[in-house]
């Protein structure tokens, strides 16, 4: 027994070890820590994901002509989307915010919206003219709208703070998982509950809460704690986020270099005054990623990817599919949902650009067949074949452009200025959302449903080119080494030039 027990304790040693030969941020307490924290973060994206996906499984039920409260096809457009439209609002108060008083309390303010939002629509009343419910329920669809926009950015803006860089292309997509997960909640919530759109609002809002009282555990960023001033505190946070226990007082070279590049990050040189956000965006770290994510964003919206989450019963539909489209429904929202969780490894082994270019030409390839199911009808009547392009399509789109943007605004953008840029280009997204699910149905009146197809494979085809020519690649690389590549340029010629002083302060203003 005796040597058994040698053998065990020398194991225990050797791993003891070989986990304190990884980087301080890479430890097991550490990461267990930078994970909880992202996931109690983003439980305030889930009732994002669950506004999206609502319309899908209450809309039938609120156009029943059965019912006084009908509402019209008109009015089924706006509470579709008027949440889009509500979006870029939510997204520009998530740029002030996040700088104004913090992560933390932002995630707290998107539950609180997220709760009224619930609150009104849950307890919206029926009149004889339905002009006031239909009212009642815009009110709450708008704030679903603010919330979504409000917690577009500032989970991914967190992550990126507070996560090591080998982990970081995996917590950064914690809005994406957030937000598939309530999309599936609310299809599954919407399949066995059919006929009470009222009962499925409550549900969401006792969720809703759950995840406010979760979002006071959470820990501030150190990048926002020293950006205002609040040095100690940061540098405790630091420490938090490192795995160091409190009774722990060594001083760890890791952490002090950290601290010394946020610090150098976030100063102004030669105590300079803090420039405005209109000069700040005349500078190539701010600009150039800020044109490619709005271009981004734009490939993301006309290629349909949101059009498939919000009418998803509607779309099955015009898609000819020959089972149940609230279950073909599901089947999309678990899709999607399995898929966000595995692209954080495929991110990390494959980096963004490949995946993203797959993504574009396998969007492109099924919705091309799908409007091929109805330019040849015997194409169409293949058992499952429109259900499997559907779910290919899903599964492609979720690979990269519908879940790397949010993923890429907490990477490409400096320090200083995340906040506001994320806040712009989720703002522009949002705006662009509003115009392609608001003109779904007309288009499928207008064009024929077959054509709306064609039109997203053409938009996916052409981001293709989109993504080979412009995205940069951000596996592997600092949120120093990315903004680097913005002002030097990929070959960095110019910075083998720069002397050292000026490569030093690149990220100061």
């Amino acid at each position: 027994m005796r040597p058994k027990l040698e053998t065990i304790k020398q194991f225990s040693r050797s791993l003891s070890t070989f986990s304190n030969t990884k980087p301080l941020g890479l430890r097991t307490r550490a990461v267990l820590r930078q994970v909880s924290m992202v996931v109690l973060a983003n439980l305030c994206s889930v009732p994002g994901g669950m506004a999206l996906g609502l319309p899908t499984v209450t809309l039938a039920q609120l156009k029943d002509t059965r019912n006084s409260y009908a509402l019209n096809e008109s009015q089924g457009s706006w509470y579709a989307s008027i949440n889009a439209i509500a979006c870029p609002l939510g997204s520009l108060l998530s740029s002030y915010l996040l700088d104004k008083i913090g992560r933390k309390r932002t995630v707290i303010s998107v539950n609180i919206i997220s709760i009224l939002s619930w609150i009104i629509l849950a307890t919206s009343s029926f009149h004889e003219d339905n002009l006031i419910f239909f009212i009642q329920v815009m009110i709450s669809r708008f704030l679903m709208g603010i919330s979504m926009g409000l917690a577009s950015s500032p989970c991914g803006v967190y992550a990126a703070e507070i996560s090591h860089p080998s982990l970081r292309g995996r917590l950064t997509l914690g809005t994406s998982v957030g937000i598939a997960t309530g999309v599936f909640i609310i299809y599954t919530i919407g399949y066995f509950i059919r006929d009470d759109w009222r009962l499925i609002s409550i549900l969401a809002l006792g969720y809703t809460i759950i995840a406010f009282m979760l979002a006071f555990i959470i820990v501030e960023s150190p990048s926002w704690l020293l950006s205002k001033r609040r040095n100690e505190e940061a540098k405790q946070v630091l420490r938090y986020f490192n795995g160091i226990k409190k009774s722990d007082t060594n001083v760890y070279n890791e952490i002090e270099n950290d601290f010394a590049t946020m610090e150098k990050s976030l100063s102004n040189p030669n105590g300079q005054k803090k420039e405005k956000l209109w000069i700040m965006l005349k500078r190539p770290e701010v600009w150039k990623p800020l044109l490619i994510m709005i271009g981004f964003f734009a490939f993301q919206q006309f290629s349909g990817t949101f059009v498939v989450i919000v009418y998803a019963v509607q779309l099955s539909i015009d898609a000819g599919v020959n089972i149940d489209p609230v279950l073909c429904a599901i089947i999309i929202g678990l899709t999607r949902l399995l898929t966000t969780f595995l692209v954080g490894f495929i991110y990390d082994k494959w980096g963004r650009r490949p995946p993203a270019i797959l993504s574009g030409f396998g969007m492109s390839i099924c919705m091309i067949l799908l409007a091929a199911c109805t330019w040849y009808p015997d194409l169409g009547n293949i058992p499952y074949f429109a259900v499997g392009c559907i779910i290919v399509y899903i599964l492609t789109s979720t690979l990269g452009l519908l879940t790397l943007p949010f993923s890429m605004l907490s990477e490409v953008y400096p320090p200083k200025i995340r906040g506001p840029c994320a806040g712009i280009t989720t703002c522009f997204g949002y705006l662009m959302s509003f115009i392609a699910v608001n003109r779904y149905m007309a288009m499928v009146d207008g064009i024929g449903k077959e054509n709306v197809f064609a039109f997203y494979g053409a938009v996916s085809f052409l981001s293709i080119i989109f993504l080979y020519l412009f995205l940069p690649e951000t596996k592997g690389k600092s949120l120093i080494e990315i903004e680097e590549y913005f002002i030097y340029g990929k070959d960095g010629k110019l910075a083998k030039k720069a002397n050292l002083e000026r490569r030093e302060t690149i990220t100061t203003y």
